[in-house]
């Protein structure tokens, strides 16, 4: 009951920002390559304030401020390996929505988000070939990204001045804790791009945490951060919230001026994985540029994340991403993405506190993408868009991955409307 009550609570939040924001000015219609970056209040400065990179204005009957968001792709998978190709009809997909309001001398945000993936995806999961993270019928996933959980993002934040600083403090039901970069699905750099990346376990992978507390101080472009958390994963049952645990903690760094977003974070998480149950260190480090080139927007974000398991033997293992996206044209826009990561491929389920070796591979990782507005009205942007990603991998792994590539052919919905870069 407290989870379904959960749910009916972010829907409905999410559903009267939309409701709100349509209200407010349907018609308005922005350049659909144009990303605008919006003054807000001081809160708004922080990664874990969904009211960033979102479609924001006021109503004039209230003293609410109603964000939305979302990103929709529905389209055709295609993972060709030595073999076993796998192909899917699949949806990636997740709606935002936030309210904010003056309370005293701050500002009071409420914010969540929820995907139909678990009903849009298999329940294995979108295949993806070389991706790990998280299981399904209590084996560890393979090829395959996870479904996020319907309900992603439940929480509240609250911001106000203190002396010559900003300061917030928030709690989530589910959230993002403060530690690794924009979360990939919320970075402009790769919001044209269907696949998760192959680096997301070590950057970005605890943005849907059951159980968060976090606060910080501003002062000018510099943000110090720091949050509790549960450092589980969800578990293989999308549609229930997991129990709060607080046994992680994360702290961050981060530089925020004009186009230019920075950050470095570290955190140790308590038993991410059941199957590997040794807590892990986490630290991450990112530059991100949202601003334009020759008069176009140009989105770029380079990131490292270093995963530091202490099972006794050699658990660590380093991700390196740079992907971005170009505004070709005011209804084109071209993306990539290059990874180089390493991954336990073969991890198998071991007991708590049984050490053992991890065989850490170096996976190689180039993706090149076009997405086309075709249409552009007050219902949102409708494009077409394709993409190919090819693999660099060791000659030990030949014999399973051989002659490696992947494809999407997909449609792909976003409203309209203002999009500021969601700082962190």
């Amino acid at each position: 009951m407290r989870a379904a009550r959960s749910l009916w609570i972010a829907i409905a939040l999410c559903a009267m920002a939309v409701t709100a924001s349509a209200q407010d000015d349907p018609a308005r219609h922005d350049d659909p390559a144009e990303h605008g970056h919006q003054d807000d209040p001081p809160e708004h400065q922080h990664q874990d304030d969904r009211a960033e990179h979102q479609h924001h204005e006021a109503a004039a009957s209230s003293t609410w401020t109603w964000a939305t968001d979302a990103n929709v792709f529905a389209g055709y998978n295609y993972q060709e390996r030595h073999f076993a190709d796998v192909s899917a009809w699949e949806s990636q997909n997740w709606l935002m929505g936030s309210g904010s309001r003056p309370i005293r001398s701050g500002r009071l945000t409420f914010a969540s988000m929820i995907s139909l993936e678990p009903f849009t995806l298999n329940a294995h999961g979108s295949p993806e070939l070389f991706q790990t993270g998280e299981s399904y019928q209590r084996q560890p996933l393979l090829n395959y990204q996870h479904p996020h959980d319907l309900l992603m993002e439940l929480g509240a934040t609250y911001g106000r001045p203190a002396g010559r600083f900003q300061s917030y403090i928030g709690a989530d039901l589910v959230g993002s804790p403060t530690l690794g970069p924009v979360p990939f699905m919320h970075r402009e750099s790769a919001r044209s791009n269907p696949q998760v990346p192959l680096t997301h376990h070590v950057l970005d992978s605890t943005h849907v945490s059951t159980g968060v507390v976090r606060g910080g101080l501003s002062a000018g472009p510099l943000t110090v951060e720091s949050s509790v958390f549960r450092g589980e994963e969800p578990d293989e049952n999308r549609l229930n919230i997991e129990r709060p645990r607080l046994d992680s903690w994360a702290a961050r760094v981060q530089y925020n001026a004009g186009p230019w977003h920075a950050q470095f974070s570290g955190g140790r998480v308590h038993q991410p994985e059941w199957f590997d149950p040794f807590d892990v260190t986490l630290l991450t480090a990112s530059v991100a540029y949202d601003g334009q080139l020759k008069s176009r927007p140009l989105n770029v974000t380079l990131a490292w994340g270093g995963h530091r398991e202490f099972n006794g033997f050699n658990g660590n293992a380093d991700g390196y991403l740079a992907e971005g996206q170009y505004g070709a044209s005011r209804r084109s826009t071209v993306y990539w993405r290059t990874e180089y990561a390493g991954k336990d491929l073969f991890v198998d389920v071991h007991p708590k506190g049984f050490a053992h070796r991890s065989v850490i591979y170096e996976i190689g990782a180039f993706t090149a993408g076009y997405v086309r507005d075709i249409s552009v009205t007050k219902a949102g942007r409708f494009g077409i868009g394709a993409d190919a990603t090819v693999y660099k991998i060791p000659a030990d792994l030949l014999v399973y991955w051989a002659n490696s590539r992947s494809f999407h052919v997909f449609l792909r919905w976003r409203p309209v409307g203002g999009m500021g870069h969601m700082q962190m």
